[in-house]
């Protein structure tokens, strides 16, 4: 199964394939965090 969706995923580029290729390698897939930044504040330029 991990070939099978390696090559799926080197011939479509479907990110699917590629999570489910890393998952079966045992490695815990990616996760995107944002942190919270402070709000900016501009002067205005009159």
């Amino acid at each position: 199964m991990r070939d099978f969706s390696w090559k799926y995923f080197a011939m479509t580029g479907d990110v699917d394939a590629y999570l489910l290729y890393k998952e079966s390698d045992g490695t815990p897939e990616l996760s995107i965090t944002s942190e919270e930044e402070e709000p900016v504040e501009y002067e205005e330029n009159e």
